[in-house]
């Protein structure tokens, strides 16, 4: 007996029902990349923000206060992790140390919209600082001072023997809120570090406006510790001193133009000392 067969059809589709449509697979892949895309320069920017507002940041050396150390043009990455420390139980498991006698840091400046600078630390909290015939003494014994450069043409009565006790010296060179409470942190001759303060000077010392001409710096004002040039190029203060766009468009053109003549080669990947 024949049993007759015949091919199933194609299921029925009822009335009024919604079917999906199946998406081209360039479709999909073209959407696909693009969303990666966009989540991996999220990420990026994110990391970007997190890393310079916790860990490092980029700066560039704008005046001759700390040569030989860091020269005008010099670019250097900060690391701004490593004094962030203050006390809490858990930063023992962390990178953190207190700022140390020696320690080259960026910070703000206390007055003027708080600008960055860059200066090494002499005295921090409870030393006894003082500046003989321009020989620092810490604690009644003298600095050894192997990165300090003086110019021997060079006199300042103010810089030189530290803290002056002639009231008028002071009034004409110290700025004015230093100079109304110098004398308070003096005691036999000596200028004693208050707690949560720092005193600090340029390596160029008779070219720096430091804690001798304007105060002392606040731990909280302490951004980080210069680590690595990561560029050099050659530049002048005036390089820096016009921050209008123009300005800055065209030192930018010029050092493209002659990247390869004003790069210091030789300070490229320099540790900070």
């Amino acid at each position: 007996m024949e049993v007759e067969t015949t091919a199933p059809g194609p299921p029925e589709i009822p009335e009024n029902v919604a079917v999906p449509a199946v998406e081209p697979p360039h479709m999909l892949s073209r959407r696909s990349a693009l969303a990666e895309f966009a989540e991996l320069l999220l990420v990026t920017m994110l990391l970007a923000l997190f890393g310079t507002t916790f860990i490092v940041q980029a700066f560039k050396i704008p005046s001759p206060s700390m040569e030989p150390t860091l020269l005008i043009g010099d670019h250097v990455f900060v690391n701004k992790f490593i004094f962030g420390g203050r006390g809490a139980w858990y930063e023992k498991l962390l990178p953190y140390r207190a700022v140390r006698r020696g320690d080259v840091i960026v910070f703000k400046f206390p007055f003027d919209d708080h600008p960055h600078y860059v200066k090494r630390v002499i005295g921090v909290p409870g030393d006894k600082v003082r500046i003989i015939n321009g020989d620092v003494y810490v604690n009644g014994s003298r600095l050894h001072e192997p990165y300090v450069v003086h110019d021997p043409t060079y006199e300042d009565p103010f810089g030189d023997n530290f803290p002056p006790m002639n009231h008028d010296l002071i009034e004409i060179a110290a700025r004015r809120e230093w100079a109304d409470q110098i004398l308070d942190h003096v005691q036999n001759g000596e200028l004693v570090v208050p707690p949560d303060h720092y005193f600090v000077l340029g390596d160029n010392r008779d070219r720096s406006l430091d804690s001798r001409y304007w105060g002392f710096v606040d731990r909280d004002a302490i951004m980080g510790r210069p680590i690595l040039i990561y560029w050099s190029v050659q530049a002048t203060s005036e390089d820096y001193s016009d921050r209008g766009i123009g300005s800055v468009l065209h030192g930018i053109g010029q050092t493209f133009m002659h990247l390869s003549s004003r790069t210091r080669w030789h300070r490229m990947f320099r540790e900070v000392h």
